[in-house]
């Protein structure tokens, strides 16, 4: 039997919370996070998480960055070309 990481979980669960548009549903999420110990307590970082925080600086140091509607359309198009 298979046992997901911590980190594991983590991650699928922030993939998941990226594709979430309801901003009510939002706003429910993170009040449950809110009120739950979440925050209180420092979570060390992976090395693989580091990474993404430093490719993502670089990004937006050097102007690779789109805004929402932008993200929105292409990602309509990519769907409409399936």
């Amino acid at each position: 039997m298979y046992i997901a990481t911590t980190n594991e979980i983590r991650n699928r669960l922030i993939e998941s919370l990226m594709a979430i548009n309801d901003l009510e549903y939002l706003k429910a999420l993170e009040g449950i996070v809110k009120s739950s110990n979440i925050g209180r307590s420092k979570i060390p970082l992976t090395e693989e998480q580091k990474n993404m925080l430093a490719m993502s600086d670089e990004d937006i140091n050097n102007g690779r960055v789109i805004d929402q509607e932008t993200l929105n359309k292409k990602e309509l198009e990519g769907l409409v070309k399936r």
